[in-house]
């Protein structure tokens, strides 16, 4: 019973971490695409374009 309820622990344990890593690679996309952006735009400003 011991060894049963330390599997699904650490089952538990490793799905959150996987899901955790999904979400923060989500979130580092957003924030690229962000930082992309506002590159962007100061390279416009930068032109004179603003």
């Amino acid at each position: 019973m011991k060894r049963v309820i330390a599997l699904m622990m650490v089952s538990m344990f490793s799905l959150g971490m996987l899901t955790a890593c999904n979400t923060m690679a989500g979130a580092g996309q957003d924030v690229q695409k962000a930082g992309e952006k506002v590159e962007k735009k100061a390279e416009d400003c930068k032109d004179g374009r603003c």
